[in-house]
């Protein structure tokens, strides 16, 4: 049999279950993800490349999705696409997210650094995902670094400078992460997660009362946050969790505030 043969045959084939997941989907909605997945595989098999598979592999990393959100079905694409063409931009840091994710630090780190040594500051994002593996590995020092780094080529990024603050307080250095949540705060006056972490470094730097104030507009800014919100926060996410991500920032600030107001309560006392 001919190679054109084989090809007409290959084509007409993928043709025919294209039609039947057409039907499948109009027929049965609930099974348009099952169904998208097909049409993904057969038409991968047919074009490889390695911008497909991370067309594909963004499609099912995205926690703004819920109905694409694949974790494992991300990875497979994105592994795909390392396989084809490693200098694929933004590849190996996304790899290392979902490493992160599933709790792989270690590996996590590995592929970040890989991502760094192939694309540096081209691709600046990728010190602010070490930073975070870095300080989940309670590696406070070099995480502080990549923030700090990574803050000069967005100086307005609210999250990185929420998590450069996170960890100068991790690492004692609660003056640094003062002026951090200060300078965020100025910046995003009603954003949650700075309050809170202003709220810590103010209680932090021995500023009681101001913490006290700060608390209670954190905790009014938590309750206020949605689940949409909170996945905005954390893409990569599995939108499943995101209302216990939304429980687990409003519970922070009451405990800022009760830990506060304890404080509070004892220097008046003494």
């Amino acid at each position: 049999m001919s190679e054109k043969i084989q090809h007409t045959r290959a084509l007409l084939f993928a043709l025919a279950v294209c039609v039947v997941v057409i039907c499948a989907i109009v027929l049965f909605p609930g099974l348009r993800v099952q169904a998208q997945n097909i049409e993904e595989n057969i038409v991968f098999a047919l074009h490889p490349s390695a911008s497909l598979a991370f067309q594909y592999g963004e499609r099912h990393f995205n926690g703004q999705e819920p109905s694409e959100y694949d974790l494992a079905r991300a990875e497979y694409f994105f592994e795909q696409a390392a396989a084809r063409n490693p200098n694929t931009p933004y590849l190996f840091h996304e790899l290392a997210r979902i490493a992160f994710l599933e709790g792989d630090l270690t590996r996590a780190l590995v592929l970040i650094n890989i991502q760094i040594a192939l694309h540096g500051d081209s691709e600046p994002n990728s010190y602010y995902v070490r930073g975070l593996i870095e300080g989940y590995m309670s590696d406070y020092a070099d995480s502080a670094v990549d923030y700090k780094y990574f803050l000069q080529f967005d100086p307005e990024d609210w999250a990185a400078m929420n998590d450069y603050a996170w960890v100068l307080l991790k690492a004692n250095e609660a003056q640094q992460a003062l002026s951090v949540t200060q300078h965020g705060v100025a910046l995003f006056p009603k954003n949650p997660w700075l309050l809170n972490s202003y709220t810590i470094a103010l209680y932090e730097t021995g500023d009681l009362l101001g913490a006290s104030k700060n608390a209670v507009l954190a905790l009014a800014a938590t309750r206020e946050v949605t689940q949409a919100e909170w996945l905005h926060a954390y893409p990569g996410n599995d939108p499943q969790i995101a209302a216990e991500g939304v429980a687990a920032l409003q519970k922070a600030a009451e405990d800022n505030m009760h830990m506060v107001g304890l404080a509070v309560a004892t220097s008046t006392v003494q």
